[in-house]
């Protein structure tokens, strides 16, 4: 469901009765007269549909997490603000940039529209940058030939399947995080895709080592062992950003987890 379609289809219709209303029927009615229907069910929503469509189009944005691919950072049931405009303004539905601000950085949690399936939103860790070279091999991160220190962490226990993982945290850019790795799962990546620019990709039993290309950003889930991203299905091109993960604003099932981000 695109929402953000609906949106701004339920805009331009109360904004035209809204208009309508004001222009011309406002002044023929009698001063005490009630609303007719159509103000009272379709023009009167136009202030709140217009408040919310400029806060959700131009500023942030409500997730919620589906899945495990960005634990320990994210879990399931998380909800997130995502803040549309650090990587600049873009017009709603088409999402076309129309103001530059920032880049994306190493290290940023970044929602975007996954490139299989633009209907869907991903989220995943912006790893690496237009023009690098990534290397995941034997289950060790390489960017631009230098190994990236993976520092050994408390083993992470997920408690609704009762085992535990291997954690460790690194740093990619100015972010520190932690990451998952299941020793028992292996290195290579199984059935990956046949995506644009996949020759910049070499698969082996180790892993894949690509060239991010102009444009385009590669993207890795923190749960490693437990994340189908950009070492299976390519690149992100840069028109397909929504925006930058930056705050946990819920959780119903563990309410500690409120402002939280990792």
């Amino acid at each position: 469901m695109n929402f953000a379609l609906i949106l701004f289809v339920l805009l331009l219709i109360t904004g035209a009765l809204y208009a309508v209303d004001v222009l011309k029927c406002r002044k023929l009615r009698a001063r005490n007269a009630p609303e007719p229907l159509w103000v009272e069910w379709g023009a009167s929503f136009f202030p709140v549909i217009l408040i919310v469509f400029v806060l959700r189009s131009f500023l942030f944005e409500p997730f919620k997490i589906p899945s495990g691919s960005m634990i320990p950072t994210l879990l399931v049931g998380d909800f997130i603000l995502v803040n549309k405009f650090t990587y600049g303004i873009r017009l709603p539905v088409i999402n076309k940039k129309i103001i530059s601000i920032n880049d994306p950085q190493r290290g940023d949690v970044m929602v975007f529209r996954y490139p299989e399936d633009p209907s869907l939103d991903y989220i995943k860790r912006v790893v690496g940058l237009p023009g690098d070279t990534i290397a995941y091999q034997n289950k060790r991160l390489t960017i631009n030939g230098q190994a990236v220190d993976a520092n050994k962490q408390a083993d992470f226990e997920h408690k609704e399947r009762l085992y535990f993982s291997d954690q460790f945290s690194e740093k990619l850019g100015e972010v520190e995080h932690r990451f998952l790795n299941d020793k028992d799962a292996p290195a290579f990546i199984p059935d990956p895709a046949h995506f644009p620019h996949r020759e910049n990709c070499t698969y082996n039993a180790a892993g894949v080592v690509c060239k991010v290309p102009a444009g385009h950003y590669f993207m890795m889930g923190d749960n490693r062992d437990n994340s189908r991203d950009s070492r299976a299905w390519g690149f992100v091109p840069e028109e397909n950003i929504v925006g930058r993960a930056f705050f946990i604003w819920l959780n119903l099932s563990d309410l500690s987890r409120i402002g939280s981000f990792r």
